[in-house]
């Protein structure tokens, strides 16, 4: 039984997300120090054969409004990439998932300023169990 891949993708930071097996729950995982997208696509790799990852959910950052902002297009367009990996990848709407993970962070006496690594892999996370009970 395979695991789905959360991505709350960021130009520098990557917050990486895995469900269970069961597909019910989405934890955090890591955050990604990246260079350049094949970069990450590299350190992707590792991820999805040591943990059987058998989907990806890329978080899509979407405006307040709705619109399309320069970050969805860089999303979109690194979504394609993913497609090397034969897997299927679903985009899902990350609009707040930062705030919900701060706002998480804080409640757990974790600060925030320093630790942004923090907020980028539990906001992988949020938008992960987002996709998983849309879906499972």
């Amino acid at each position: 039984m395979g695991r789905i891949l959360g991505i709350d993708y960021g130009d520098r930071r990557v917050g990486i997300a895995l469900s269970d097996p069961l597909k019910m729950i989405a934890s955090p995982k890591e955050t990604l120090l990246i260079q350049s997208d094949e970069d990450l696509l590299n350190q992707l790799k590792h991820i999805i054969v040591e943990y059987d990852v058998e989907a990806i959910v890329i978080g899509l950052p979407i405006g307040m409004k709705g619109n399309e902002t320069k970050q969805t297009i860089h999303v979109k367009t690194f979504s394609l990439k993913l497609s090397q990996f034969d897997l299927p990848v679903f985009l899902e709407d990350e609009r707040l998932s930062s705030v919900s993970a701060k706002k998480s962070l804080h409640l757990q006496n974790i600060k925030t300023g320093h630790e942004k690594g923090q907020v980028d892999k539990v906001a992988a996370s949020i938008l992960l169990q987002q996709y998983l009970d849309k879906n499972y």
